[in-house]
């Protein structure tokens, strides 16, 4: 059985016991029958992602257990209180932006400091589990547990709550924690170069002779409504197969030996849902996007208000790799894309932020009401796909119409998929551009919330959630790398370049230290 079957099912349960429950209450007090457990579970502080919260949810609540869901960018302190009120046997927090690594940190404090008992299961696509065995355990003396997908959840609460298997597991759970800890500590871990050695090892932008940047045709912020139809061709389905837990590659899933019976049905409903919410517009797609004079300025990227060049806009602050690089290889930064303000050379950079999922709330509280998980978490996943078709789409006119220097570009959205244009589009929170705070001077130089009904939380989530946002790099060099690691000289410089103190930029940037 596959997680598409199990959340169809838990469809028809929750429609069922919806109808039974007055009798299932009253056959309670009746007897004194209760469910396996209660347990409580958040998206944290900050963080508006929810489907696999959900999922999980779904699937412990078909398997008997009673899920309290406290939604979204819940504080801890809302969690913990929820937890007490409920009498809850287990907590669970789920985050997918990096930030959220550290608000987990703290809940699991706050459970120490407040003397809870309660296991506390971590989950999202940032957590791991040597993560939660080295940033997150050492902070409660009661069993963390990572839960890696909703598939787990059930035999990690299981095994939890069990009264003869549970401190057999909790003991396990210690010895591969302290393994961890321990093969952690005896790692050589990454090789790092002091700061000024990295960035005298960059790659120069003007090496070529022949290379000149391209000017736009157009400058300045531009802002649309998109159609949905429009976006349709655009849609990269490979991630909405791993929303489902189905593992392999589209479109040669749907022939897939194991699950491409699964994948084709599920594949079936949401054909069926886009034809729906394209003709009855459930959702509205906006985008903004500008285009702007820039020059680097060291390992920033500094956009000015017109060609003049003497008015900054806004600086975007960069991270250079600090790890050892073999010979001949650059320390990339992405401002390395950007040619040098000393140089006199006139270069351009562009931003952009989009969405597609203003209005989802409607939608979504009508299949809340009829208990149908299945079709809100359907929903959600096809907003996060045309979320990203947006983002192609803009980007595809953006390189041939407003900055045009790929007019003569024909590509199809396999082709696009692969990345195949050149240019990029680095966007904060991913491995060229681990840093999320560049999120509010990207949405203040867009107006994005005017623009495009979007906004950020204070761990500079993007709302609605099914959001994109980033930047424009031309230069035909240009690619994405990953930053893995910097050192304690790069922390305190970038701290001092974005006037932020050593202890807040240490908070932010955590995951590189």
């Amino acid at each position: 059985m596959f997680l598409p079957q199990v959340v169809k099912s838990a469809r028809v349960m929750k429609q069922a016991v919806a109808h039974l429950i007055p009798y299932i209450e009253a056959e309670k007090l009746r007897t004194g029958a209760t469910n396996k457990g209660r347990i409580v579970v958040a998206t944290v502080k900050g963080d508006v992602h929810d489907i696999g919260k959900n999922i999980v949810g779904v699937v412990l609540g078909c398997n008997g257990y009673e899920v309290i869901d406290l939604g979204v960018m819940v504080p801890c302190e809302k969690i913990l209180h929820a937890a007490r009120e409920h009498g809850a046997q287990a907590i669970g927090l789920s985050g997918l932006i990096t930030p959220s690594l550290e608000e987990m940190s703290h809940v699991a404090a706050e459970m120490q400091r407040q003397g809870f008992e309660l296991p506390l299961l971590i989950g999202g696509a940032t957590t791991s589990r040597a993560h939660t065995a080295i940033k997150i355990a050492p902070h409660y003396d009661r069993p963390v547990v990572y839960v890696p997908d909703a598939s787990r959840a059930v035999g990690v609460v299981t095994a939890l709550l069990s009264e003869g298997g549970a401190d057999a597991f909790r003991a396990q759970l210690a010895q591969d924690y302290d393994k961890i800890r321990a093969q952690h500590a005896n790692k050589k871990g990454v090789q790092l170069v002091p700061l000024p050695a990295a960035r005298a090892n960059a790659f120069d932008p003007l090496a070529d002779p022949a290379y000149a940047p391209f000017e736009p045709n157009t400058l300045g912020v531009m802002a649309f409504d998109v159609e949905l139809a429009e976006l349709r061709d655009y849609i990269d389905w490979g991630p909405f197969f791993q929303t489902w837990d189905l593992a392999g590659s589209y479109p040669q899933i749907l022939e897939d030996a194991v699950v491409g019976e699964t994948a084709r049905n599920v594949f079936h409903d949401a054909q069926h849902m886009l034809e729906d919410l394209i003709a009855q517009e459930w959702v509205q797609a906006k985008a903004v996007f500008g285009l702007f004079a820039a020059n680097s300025a060291g390992d920033d990227i500094v956009f000015y208000a017109d060609e003049s060049r003497s008015e900054a806009l806004m600086t975007w602050f960069g991270l250079r790799q600090q790890h050892e690089r073999p010979a001949g290889k650059p320390h990339w930064c992405l401002a390395d894309f950007i040619a040098p303000g000393a140089s006199g050379v006139r270069d351009w950079c562009g931003a952009f932020a989009v969405t597609a999922g203003i209005g989802i709330e409607h939608k979504l509280a009508e299949f809340e009401a009829a208990h149908d998980d299945y079709h809100a978490i359907m929903l959600k996943s096809l907003a996060d796909r045309f979320a990203e078709a947006t983002a192609e789409w803009l980007h595809e006119r953006v390189r041939k119409e407003y900055w045009g220097y790929a007019a003569a570009e024909a590509l199809d959205n396999a082709a696009l998929i692969k990345e195949r244009y050149r240019g990029i589009r680095p966007a904060p929170g991913y491995p060229a551009c681990p840093d999320h705070t560049v999120k509010a001077a990207l949405f203040q130089l867009l107006d994005a919330p005017v623009n495009a009904g979007m906004n950020l939380t204070e761990s500079m989530a993007m709302t609605p959630a099914a959001s994109v946002a980033g930047f424009y790099i031309a230069h035909p060099e240009s690619h994405y790398f990953a930053i893995s690691k910097i050192g304690q000289d790069q922390l305190e410089d970038w701290a001092a370049r974005t006037g932020m103190n050593v202890d807040a930029a240490r908070r932010w940037l955590a995951p590189l230290l």
